[in-house]
């Protein structure tokens, strides 16, 4: 069981050029994608949030059903669903304002305990920023990784969000003693400060930085440096490729049995350039359809993890 601890919220995605184009409604939040992308490719997986239980939250805990992760750590409170306006450039990138005062997910608690044969834990995106519930998830955080359970980080991070970024920058740095895989874009990266070196000597066993379409690269404890191309698509928008990646990440490691420092050390430079180059291919289907839609298992057969 991979649990996936974070937001679930709706994006709303402009269907069109100016700022009174239509939104449209959709199913998203970073966390929220990568369980969704966990259960399309296969692996079990679970959500751990807090969900309103308004028509968005049934609509978000519907879709993590049909994809078979599981949602019985999942809180619920009155309180409405988080709104992420997206705004998507010539490019397909996205950039989101978001509505977030008085939310549900802002409540999250931390459980008393993870799901059964739960093997890792992946963290990421408003949930780290917002409190109370960013302290919750801290707390979940520590604990899990104190229990020697794989954790799972990719900041993700939104700027507008985050009202003092030095303090947030050393709160970043105070988690990765937790954490064992280290996930960001090349954007987070430039915004955080530090290096790879750096963030691996505080206590990630790899870190892998994504860089769009020029592809993946990951460093790791022992000095390894392995990188792969993108995988050129026509990108209709980049909404949830990250997330896809993280799934893609998780998903090949734990069907390697590598979800822990000794296996990702044991996956040497081919091991690592076939889970970059799988994760870039899951990444490059979502980027070829509109909103946060990870690719199922058989859409990237006859590659496999």
């Amino acid at each position: 069981m991979i649990v996936v601890a974070g937001e679930a919220l709706i994006d709303l995605v402009p269907r069109g050029a100016g700022a009174l184009a239509a939104l449209t409604p959709a199913l998203g939040g970073g966390p929220f994608n990568t369980a969704v992308a966990l259960g399309r490719l296969g692996s079990p997986a679970a959500f751990c949030s807090r969900v309103s239980r308004d028509a968005f939250g049934a609509a978000l805990l519907d879709r993590l059903r049909e994809t078979g992760v599981d949602v019985s750590s999942v809180q619920r409170g009155d309180e409405p669903t988080t709104l992420a306006v997206a705004t998507v450039g010539t490019d397909g990138s996205a950039a989101y304002s978001f509505y977030v005062e008085g939310t549900a997910d802002r409540l999250f608690t931390a459980p008393a305990a993870l799901p059964a044969g739960t093997r890792a834990v992946s963290f990421g995106t408003c949930s780290l920023v917002l409190e109370p519930g960013a302290s919750a998830y801290e707390e979940l955080m520590r604990a899990a990784s104190a229990r020697g359970v794989f954790t799972a980080l990719d900041p993700n991070i939104r700027p507008g969000l985050i009202p003092d970024p030095g303090a947030y920058r050393a709160r970043f740095r105070s988690w990765l003693p937790s954490v064992s895989l280290l996930k960001l874009s090349a954007e987070d990266a430039d915004w955080l400060g530090g290096s790879p070196k750096e963030w691996l000597a505080a206590g990630p066993a790899a870190v892998v930085v994504t860089r769009g379409g020029d592809g993946l690269t990951v460093f790791t404890r022992e000095g390894g440096e392995y990188a792969v191309p993108g995988e050129r698509v026509e990108v209709v928008d980049t909404i949830g490729a990250g997330d896809t990646v993280n799934a893609a990440l998780l998903h090949g490691l734990a069907a390697r049995d590598a979800l822990s420092d000794a296996g990702m050390a044991a996956l040497g430079g081919e091991g690592w350039e076939n889970l970059l180059g799988f994760a870039a291919r899951a990444a490059a289907i979502t980027c070829s359809r509109a909103g946060a839609e990870p690719p199922y298992a058989r859409e990237l057969e006859p590659d496999t993890a």
